[in-house]
């Protein structure tokens, strides 16, 4: 039987494994922060219905440059930004995929701070990218003057910036993304996937675009808005980052009944984000309860709680799983993650974690 080892793959490619979570049937499944809710009945009609309008146009070619969705993704990120500084594809991994194609490449590197989101460096090697991992701080934080020593010490020429950060959940300080914007010798991009979920008072990087044209701010609806099957990533940047985007997307990459979804979701977001408060009680109930029993936590401004479990992280979450509760092993030593999900869920992880 054939293997992969027995294919011509790249040199680069051997060894490594694909990016993904373990999908089992569990009762309680809290391993791949979605958001816990269904969709709204009215908002499933509202949707069905844009996409069973553009089904008897399916011979034709979606608009490739998604200008309607781009301007009503606009509209809903706010700040002055208009469709020009907007660009979308199927998920955020697509958009920072398309960013590095532009960007980074063969020859050139790409420098995040770990513990983070681990498809970054996968994304840059499929690219052809060097990745260098930075590391955050040994309380999971990043301070300016951390951030500014590692990239001047290795010049790279795109730096990626969680914030909130996963696995670890806590947003940056403003001060930390401008110390690197005036740092950095190439693009920035600050992935914003889990904004909505950020406590009050926390800024968005998305203020400081109009002075920055090498920064980027990817989002997603696969989080706050519940659409994760819908597959749905967007960037806001200077309109100049858009055209060279444009450059390496593939044609038509955004299908018709993609961009209808999308667009119908957007229109209805009041009804989809009103789980966002609700999700959020439940997080921060999570942090709470997790510390009163002594456990360690970092602070969350996601919908995922990253706590400590004080040995082997591995058998801790087969424990969990032998309860009928799915949490996810991110490879961080003594530390697992829970997607804060539903009462009742949560009431499930307390249970079996206790």
């Amino acid at each position: 039987m054939t293997t992969i080892d027995d294919l011509p793959i790249r040199d680069d490619l051997r060894g490594k494994s694909p990016y993904g979570a373990p999908q089992l049937d569990v009762a309680v499944r809290l391993n791949t922060n979605e958001n816990s809710y269904p969709v709204p009945e009215a908002v499933v009609e509202a949707i069905g219905k844009a996409v069973q309008a553009e089904l008897r146009d399916l011979n034709r070619y979606p608009d490739r440059d998604a200008v309607a969705l781009r301007a009503d993704l606009a509209g809903y990120l706010g700040h002055g930004l208009a469709a020009a500084n907007v660009w979308a594809a199927n998920g955020s991994n697509e958009v920072q995929q398309q960013l590095l194609q532009a960007f980074a490449g063969p020859g050139r590197t790409a420098l995040g701070f770990g513990p983070s989101y681990s498809m970054h460096p996968l994304l840059a090697a499929g690219t052809g990218t060097r990745w260098i991992g930075a590391l955050r701080d040994p309380d999971f934080g990043l301070t300016p003057a951390s951030a500014v020593e590692q990239i001047t010490r290795h010049g790279p020429d795109l730096v990626f910036l969680c914030s909130p950060n996963n696995p670890t959940g806590t947003a940056l300080d403003p001060s930390v993304v401008e110390a690197v914007l005036a740092s950095a010798p190439g693009m920035v991009i600050v992935d914003e996937a889990y904004a909505e979920f950020a406590r009050p008072g926390m800024p968005s990087a998305l203020a400081s675009l109009p002075q920055h044209p090498r920064l980027v701010v990817t989002r997603t609806m696969s989080k706050a808005f519940g659409f994760a099957g819908g597959r749905l990533g967007y960037l806001a940047a200077d309109p100049a980052v858009v055209d060279a985007v444009q450059l390496v997307r593939l044609p038509y990459h955004l299908s018709t009944l993609t961009q209808a979804a999308a667009r119908a979701a957007l229109a209805h977001r009041a009804a989809l984000l009103v789980t966002v408060d609700a999700i959020k009680e439940q997080r921060d109930r999570i942090v709470a309860t997790l510390r009163s029993r002594g456990i360690r936590v970092a602070d969350s401004d996601a919908n995922f709680v990253l706590f400590e479990v004080g040995g082997d992280q591995h058998a801790a979450w087969q424990r969990l799983l032998d309860r009928g509760v799915l949490v996810r092993d991110v490879g961080l030593a003594g530390w697992l993650r829970v997607t804060a999900g539903t009462e009742s869920e949560t009431d499930a992880f307390l249970g079996a974690l206790q």
